[in-house]
């Protein structure tokens, strides 16, 4: 498993995940982002990082094991939404995989009460794992299917957040996290590039779609919310999904 990149200050110089390098494409990557992040934050970021690598060697967790691209493309890419989330609450993250967005979220937001679901149920031993090792409170991990997850009653309008990396359609992901939603939380789906034609394209979408799960769509409200990944100069999206007013 090859757990090095070449750094983008010294080309002569491997970069291997939890160094000071590494740590810097975080720290100056959060700068970058608008993000502020402690050193204790990184240390946290740098363990979870470290795990992931080492049990991806005999489950596959993540395609992505460069050391730069786990820095930006997993960890900064997960804390970008912080600003859109309160700092205390609650949150549900669907098809969490490997644990994010939602264990860097934790970290970077501790008083926000976390809960990460899967289907799988490797990656969610591992997100256990992750979680045990860092001491984490007020976080928890469920093996289940989101649809399952939302048959029990006391889960139903449970979160302020609902968010995912791991989506298909904003239509499906909006059906699957409207019942966990509470009357003025959001919906946050992460994507890549997302261009106007598209986005329109989704709101048409859900506008025209007349009831999902029971709830009107047409009584949300969507915004866009585009951003850069440092280092790779990647263009993401994050879509939120908000309830209307009522009138």
């Amino acid at each position: 498993m090859i757990t090095t990149c070449i750094d983008p200050v010294n080309k002569n110089a491997p970069m291997k995940i939890g160094s000071k390098k590494w740590r810097n494409i975080i720290y100056e990557g959060t700068g970058k982002l608008g993000i502020p992040i402690e050193h204790e934050e990184i240390e946290k970021f740098s363990i979870h990082a470290l795990e992931l690598i080492k049990w991806n060697q005999k489950t596959n967790l993540t395609a992505i094991t460069d050391p730069k691209e786990i820095a930006v493309k997993h960890f900064l890419d997960a804390i970008a939404p912080i600003p859109h989330i309160l700092p205390t609450g609650s949150l549900l993250d669907i098809g969490s995989g490997g644990g994010f967005p939602g264990i860097p979220l934790k970290i970077c937001l501790p008083s926000v009460s976390v809960t990460l679901i899967d289907a799988s149920r490797k990656k969610i031993n591992f997100v256990k794992h992750v979680i045990r090792i860092l001491a984490l409170e007020n976080i928890d991990a469920f093996h289940v299917r989101a649809e399952d997850f939302a048959k029990k009653p006391e889960r139903a309008h449970r979160f302020d957040v609902i968010i995912s990396r791991a989506l298909s359609s904003m239509t499906t992901f909006a059906a699957t996290a409207i019942p966990f939603l509470k009357k003025d939380g959001v919906i946050i789906a992460m994507k890549g590039a997302v261009s106007d034609h598209d986005f329109q394209m989704m709101r048409s979408s859900l506008n025209n779609e007349p009831e999902v799960r029971g709830t009107r769509v047409e009584r949300f409200e969507l915004h866009i919310k585009r951003y850069v990944l440092p280092y790779l100069n990647l263009n993401r999206s994050m879509i939120c999904l908000r309830k209307k007013n009522e009138p």
